[in-house]
């Protein structure tokens, strides 16, 4: 939402001093800043979200995909649309920890995230990666999880280079939908 501005175009009403900036307000990245739902320890029964969310449906979830050893579900706090990680079902935090099976499965449903964004959404490239430990920016570095974020040519513009925001133009639940329906069989 915008903020409205008063009639006097240097007046803006909550924002404290008076500017020229307008404000897109993104309350819900709030949730992500203070660390909602992040686990409390490094155990799997210390909150974490990955060992949670395959107790619950793949709607509510937002599950893409379920394998053997690893599952496929939508980022909360997606960079862009599409935005999934690959994750192992076993509570690990390190990609040295994974067994021979796991890596297997893990690679494989990358393979399987890749065309189901090409087929659902035409994706042009992928940012693919993770992110080892607290100091290398994992937000969750006690389970393992592999990013795979869709790209698309000129899918950069002013609001995430300048206004560090970014806008999503269809809701999680949807994108979910879609995804499940692309996703490749073995």
């Amino acid at each position: 939402m915008l903020l409205t501005m008063t009639s006097e175009p240097e007046q803006q009403i909550g924002v404290g001093s008076p500017d020229a900036f307008q404000r897109l307000w993104t309350p819900h990245r709030m949730a992500y800043i203070q660390g909602e739902n992040k686990p409390t320890g490094p155990g799997a029964g210390d909150g974490c979200p990955f060992c949670s969310i395959p107790e619950k449906s793949d709607e509510d979830g937002l599950i893409i995909a379920r394998g053997e050893r690893v599952y496929a579900v939508l980022n909360l706090y997606p960079y862009n649309g599409g935005h999934l990680m690959v994750v192992p079902f076993r509570h690990v935090a390190d990609y040295t920890e994974l067994d021979a099976a796991e890596t297997v499965e893990l690679a494989d449903f990358t393979k399987r995230a890749m065309r189901a964004l090409r087929e659902a959404s035409g994706a042009h490239g992928f940012n693919i990666g993770m992110n080892q430990g607290g100091v290398a920016g994992a937000g969750i570095a006690a389970h393992l999880h592999q990013h795979v974020v869709p790209r698309w040519g000129g899918d950069t513009n002013f609001l995430p280079v300048i206004g560090h925001t970014k806008v999503l133009p269809q809701l999680l639940a949807d994108t979910r939908k879609m995804l499940a329906d692309a996703w490749p069989e073995a």
